[in-house]
């Protein structure tokens, strides 16, 4: 059982400041609010009064490393050593500790909540997450439970006889919420993206990516894999001779599978994201599985057509529909629906699940409590509602008033920079005028929040309410294909320290969780600020130019906009960025493990650019402010300040295992890389520090980059 409650689209196409999703690499069911990138700070909300420490406290610099040289180490290197990673986490640094600072005023409103439950109006929001996160935190009655709650779902696999019971078993399971094999749900069409359509991609593996069911350096990982699977059926009672039998099938089923699925550089091509079908010609494709059926089941109407997105991989399960054995599908699905179902089942599952997920494949030596488990869950099934009950809590309009005037401003640098290119034609920049001018910056949280009506939520079934609450998530995702696209909607909860931008609607979005230091403060100087949010603003508005994004046009549509000749040019710059990020090996005593520069090629593309426009931008603000410009603070100045800052969101340190597992599957660079690698192709930095030539962080001439 997978609980949909991420839209694959939105995983394949929206792209992140930081942040992965919660996924089985997140210890057992826990959400993960922030991402592969790791921020400090303050314990303050961001309605906090001033806070007493200064902006930048200039006490964690380390004068003993010269900048020029090692300009992380320089900055972050301190507190790194001063601040280890706490025992029930893979990673700590500035994003985490301020998704810390998120949580607890999240706990305090879920156990605020689940108090005023039995007191608070019928149907609210604040009943249905009191109760929700009142079910699970009652592990008495959890552990009484055991594995019951699932037996329904067990049952009915064990039931199925043929593979025709194997389809209406798919079906009736998408239906209730929970996928098997592929993922399912709505996005934006790439050829017309103001309408909705249907999305089935590649899913079903329950390693990371493809190549570790291959690469012989992951047989250590595939063993563990096995072992976990069989620990995992018996846990569930099936004998230890069957259940080790059932494993191995299993690990054979998913290696067929994993064979057919494409690996993560291949799925950032638009073109495998996308590939539009009629019904009738995705039958064609999987002849043992009815799309027809499929959408009868899930009560959707299709009229054209839906994205097939990835058909050999489709093709390769309707083959294993008619040729593996009923008995290892009943296997397959069997597992699948009980380590979906473990984070919600009795402490030997969570347990079981952390082991693997967590210490095995991630390095976490221990897991997190169990409320911020509970509060993940309630972040995954009603993330929204309790993201109207923090905005209530902690985000003033003043913040929001700010930072729309930080968009507006970094967004003009922007576009200042396209208009100067030196290397793109007139052609192709008003087209890119023409995009920039459709950007639908969204800030802090929706307009409009949803309707939460429709979900049934008691105080004492915690799996029962998790399974109600995927029907729900599901239904209200799918019940949008065939309809406009809404601009409006928000793919992250207010709570959530990070940012992103979807191409498919040209939105650039920013929650409120991100919108206090050491990003934004209210009381800081323009070049915290500008290194701080204005970078992360300058980088969300360039993702609209990145290698992805700058296939999509200002209508969100997978539409060329370029002369060839300049895209010819634009290659060459990002080839020079995908061979930089190639040459970094940044796990101590692995010099053979890498970058994958292709793989982080968006992420360091918008860091570059959003670090240079935010750059632009503060120096538009400080000719208007003459005597800040020339203030030092602290020793600094505005220019040092701004770099300073940039380099302080990104500090932090990770375990080995996670740092190992983010190379092969993370798009975004490992954070102490991301310090730097954008600086160190800025001639502005070279000038802020006076940086000699030759020195470790400058690079001149060809070896420099320069895109927007």
């Amino acid at each position: 059982m997978t609980k949909q409650y991420l839209k694959p689209l939105a995983l394949a196409l929206s792209v992140a400041l930081a942040g992965t999703a919660c996924s089985k690499q997140d210890d057992a069911g826990a959400a993960a609010p922030a991402a592969n990138a790791p921020a400090a700070a303050s314990t303050a909300p961001a309605t906090a009064a001033a806070p007493a420490k200064p902006s930048f406290d200039v006490s964690e610099l380390d004068s003993g490393i010269n900048a020029c040289d090692d300009f992380n180490g320089f900055v972050n290197s301190k507190w790194v050593a001063a601040n280890p990673i706490p025992e029930d986490r893979t990673r700590w640094g500035a994003f985490d500790q301020l998704a810390e600072n998120s949580l607890n005023t999240q706990h305090d409103i879920v156990d605020g909540a689940d108090k005023g439950a039995d007191a608070a109006k019928a149907g609210s929001i604040e009943q249905k997450i009191g109760l929700l996160y009142r079910s699970g935190m009652n592990e008495d009655a959890i552990e009484k439970a055991g594995v019951d709650p699932l037996k329904p779902e067990l049952a009915k696999i064990d039931a199925l006889k043929s593979p025709q019971d194997i389809v209406d078993f798919l079906d009736a399971s998408f239906n209730d919420g929970n996928s098997y094999v592929f993922g399912f749900g709505s996005g934006a069409d790439f050829q017309n993206a103001k309408v909705q359509i249907g999305y089935a991609q590649q899913d079903g593996l329950g390693l990371p990516t493809k190549d570790y069911y291959t690469d012989p350096k992951q047989a250590d990982n595939r063993k563990a894999y096995v072992d976990y699977i069989a620990k995992t059926l018996t846990l569930a009672g099936v004998a230890d001779a069957d259940a080790k039998k059932q494993a191995d099938d299993i690990m054979k089923f998913e290696t067929q599978l994993a064979a057919a699925s494409l690996a993560p550089v291949e799925l950032r091509a638009p073109e495998n994201q996308y590939h539009f079908v009629s019904v009738k010609d995705a039958d064609k494709i999987t002849p043992h599985f009815s799309w027809e059926k499929f959408f009868a089941a899930q009560g959707v109407t299709v009229d054209k057509g839906f994205s097939l997105s990835q058909p050999k991989f489709f093709a390769q399960f309707d083959k294993m529909l008619a040729s593996t054995p009923v008995s290892t599908w009943q296997a397959y699905l069997r597992f699948h629906a009980i380590d979906g179902a473990s984070p919600y089942l009795s402490k030997a599952f969570q347990d079981n699940k952390f082991d693997f997920y967590g210490k095995t494949l991630a390095g976490q030596p221990q897991q997190k409590p169990r409320w911020k488990r509970v509060l993940g869950a309630v972040n995954s099934e009603m993330g929204e509602a309790l993201g109207q009950l923090y905005v209530a809590k902690v985000f003033k309009p003043e913040a929001k008033q700010r930072a729309n005037e930080l968009v507006d401003n970094v967004r003009n640098a922007l576009k200042a920079r396209i208009e100067k290119l030196d290397w793109m034609s007139d052609e192709t920049k008003q087209k890119a005028i023409a995009k920039w001018n459709t950007f639908l910056p969204k800030i802090g949280y929706p307009d409009k929040w949803r309707d939460w009506s429709g979900l049934e939520v008691t105080g004492t079934n915690y799996y029962g309410n998790a399974e109600a609450a995927s029907k729900f998530n599901y239904h209200y995702d799918i019940a949008k294909i065939g309809k406009p696209t809404d601009r409006l909607d928000w793919g992250m909860t207010p709570q959530t320290v990070n940012a992103y931008y979807n191409p498919t609607d040209n939105t650039i979005n920013f929650p409120a969780a991100i919108l206090q230091p050491p990003f934004f403060d209210a009381n800081g100087d323009d070049a915290i600020n500008y290194g701080g949010i204005g970078a992360v603003i300058g980088h969300e508005a360039s993702h609209g130019f990145d290698d992805e994004g700058s296939q999509f046009d200002g209508e969100g549509n997978n539409k060329n906009w370029w002369t060839k000749e300049d895209r010819t040019k634009f290659d060459a710059r990002t080839d020079k960025l995908v061979a930089q990020f190639n040459e970094y090996a940044p796990i101590k005593d692995k010099p053979d493990l890498h970058v994958n520069g292709k793989l982080t090629l968006g992420e360091n593309i918008a860091d570059l650019g959003g670090l240079n426009v935010a750059y632009d931008a503060l120096q538009e603000a400080l000719k208007k402010n003459p005597q800040e410009a020339g203030e030092k603070i602290d020793g600094y100045t505005q220019d040092q300040r701004f770099f300073l800052n940039w380099a302080r969101v990104w500090r932090g340190s990770v375990r080995e295992k996670q740092a190992m597992l983010y190379l092969n599957v993370d798009p975004h660079a490992p954070a102490s890389l991301r310090a730097i690698g954008a600086p160190s192709n800025m001639e502005a930095f070279a000038s802020a520090f006076q940086c000699k030539p030759g020195a470790k962080m400058i690079r001149e001439g060809d070896k420099q980059v320069k895109i927007w």
